[in-house]
């Protein structure tokens, strides 16, 4: 199974979210890492486009949550 190509990423939630630091549950921290921070946002939204979406999608687990 492949996600579809035009799947959605919200650019709110990387940029009011994901790349915004927070006391609680932050993950800028873990994206830094990775080299992404607000300044290049748009390349967090994109990688996944092109790495990611391409490939197959496994089920490896079920749980409540999804």
């Amino acid at each position: 199974m492949r996600l579809p190509p035009d799947s959605v990423i919200a650019r709110d939630k990387v940029f009011r979210y994901l790349l915004v630091f927070r006391a609680k549950g932050d993950k800028s921290k873990f994206l830094a890492r990775a080299g992404y921070d607000l300044s290049n946002g748009d390349q967090l939204i994109e990688d996944p486009r092109t790495q990611v979406l391409p490939l197959d999608a496994l089920l490896t687990e079920r749980t409540e949550l999804g």
